[in-house]
């Protein structure tokens, strides 16, 4: 019983719980940058790539298939049974993976650059307190007998 006690104490800790909700944002983040990377950019560069083919069928034939060498997609080579050097796959997780990075690198700055400012409006000290009636009229009252 202790050991079971033990996990829910440690699987209901915050820290736990922020992790999790970590990860499943953070998978759900990948999937946006993926569909954008796959979707938005690859078409756009595979236009410019001189084959004019969707960035992620760029491959190379090392060894036809059965049914010759000339292949005109990446899944026709793969069912064909080519031995394929699939480039464009590659590249395109290089760039997700890029795009990932450079997000988590501006999200971070961003935290560190608010941080900074609540660090530096802790730090400043704080106006005096405006004085209390008792303060206002103690020193009306020594103002007066200074006159005197």
């Amino acid at each position: 019983m202790g050991l079971i006690s033990d996990f829910k104490s440690f699987a209901l800790k915050g820290n736990v719980m922020d992790l999790a909700v970590g990860v499943i944002i953070g998978a759900a983040f990948g999937k946006i940058v993926a569909a954008v990377v796959e979707d938005l950019l690859m078409p756009v560069i595979g236009m410019v790539a001189p084959s004019g083919k969707m960035f992620s069928d760029q491959f190379v034939v090392l060894k036809a298939g059965k049914d010759g060498d000339v292949y005109h997609s990446l899944d026709e080579a793969k069912k064909a049974g080519a031995n394929i050097f699939a480039y464009g796959h590659f590249v395109q997780t290089v760039f997700d993976f890029l795009i990932i990075a450079l997000c988590v690198f501006m999200m971070i700055k961003a935290l560190e650059k608010m941080k900074r400012k609540s660090e530096a409006a802790a730090a400043a000290p704080a106006a005096p307190a405006p004085p209390t009636a008792t303060e206002t009229l103690l020193a009306e009252i020594r103002d007066e007998l200074k006159k005197k």
